[in-house]
């Protein structure tokens, strides 16, 4: 099969196509032929070998050799312990727990990362969802409980994440502002964003006049500090991505802070989890819930697609297109 393989750690020019074998089944695993594959920052930093957390498993040189989590395509054979797939069905799912692999044509799967793909949704918007989708919700709901917040604020909303976010949080009846770059903003209003602001014009966190409920952070480019004056008493603050700087004071800090000012400082932990796949699943189609998806690279375009994802510049989701699902 075809793979795009890197053996080191650097930039896109370590990356190269190779022909590499089918990999082999373990009796729990599905082989996947995959259709569809989307680019998350996780690839970008376990590529790059930064931040040095990233490194954990395989310090010198990559633990995994092909990257992609998302995932969406067609059972192709099934291990003997298999029990809830069968060949031929369509699925989707994160298998960053499974050995990631999806920017390749065949990839072997633990059964329980898989959800069943419903058929109006295509492969391109199911590799979209899982990550970022999941991220998002579990941001939302478990560690902001959005359910009793009014105002939202999501900071860097316009990728992947933050797209998921603000039209989750709608959901949730909240009142949500988004902070970009300029060429974001009449995007996220299109999706239903209540008030955006660009992030180079104006500075959220000195507005004295604008408290937040809760602050969905997806960047983490910014001070706890700075983080904490902009929330409300009692309001909570959420990391998902961010410097290393930031993730310092949060565990350091934070504690102190949710004591003594009623505020919660918290960073979200990714954890795949295929019950929330199946949440956004039937949030997708109630219509509920649009995948933003900006690009579409082919297989052998994946160094163009992570440079393109590293600039900072996604509206919402790139995806590969590994093989046409019609044929």
């Amino acid at each position: 099969m075809k793979a795009m393989v890197y053996s080191e750690y650097g930039m896109t020019d370590v990356l190269e196509l190779k022909e590499v074998d089918i990999p082999e089944l373990k009796a729990n695993e599905v082989l996947v032929k995959t259709y569809a594959s989307s680019v998350n920052s996780w690839d970008w930093d376990l590529l790059r070998g930064k931040p040095f957390l990233t490194r954990l498993g395989g310090i010198r040189k990559p633990r995994y050799n092909i990257l992609g989590a998302d995932i969406a395509g067609r059972v192709e054979a099934i291990g003997e312990n298999v029990k809830h797939l069968s060949v031929g069905d369509e699925v989707f799912g994160d298998i960053s727990g499974c050995g990631w692999g999806g920017f390749a044509e065949y990839v072997s799967v633990c059964e329980e990362a898989l959800s069943l793909k419903p058929a109006n949704m295509t492969f391109v918007d199911a590799a979209a969802i899982p990550q970022a989708g999941v991220l998002a919700l579990q941001a939302l709901r478990d560690k902001g409980r959005v359910h009793e917040t009014k105002k939202v604020l999501i900071n860097g909303a316009g990728g992947g994440v933050g797209t998921f976010a603000l039209q989750i949080a709608k959901l949730y009846g909240a009142e949500v502002t988004c902070v970009d770059s300029k060429g974001k903003l009449e995007m996220l209003k299109s999706i239903g964003a209540d008030h955006v602001i660009d992030y180079r014009a104006e500075d959220f966190t000195k507005k004295e006049d604008q408290k937040y409920d809760l602050i969905l952070d997806v960047v983490g480019n910014r001070s706890i500090f700075h983080y904490k004056r902009a929330l409300r008493s009692e309001g909570k603050y959420v990391m998902i991505g961010g410097s290393s700087f930031l993730i310092l004071q949060l565990l350091l800090l934070g504690p102190i802070i949710n004591k003594t000012e009623r505020k919660k400082m918290a960073i979200l932990l990714h954890k795949p989890s295929k019950e929330d796949q199946n949440f956004l699943k039937d949030l997708y189609t109630a219509g509920k819930l649009v995948p933003v998806i900006d690009r579409e690279y082919s297989l052998n375009q994946v160094p163009e697609a992570i440079d393109y994802l590293g600039e900072g510049n996604t509206k919402g989701k790139v995806v590969v297109c590994v093989e046409d699902s019609h044929s």
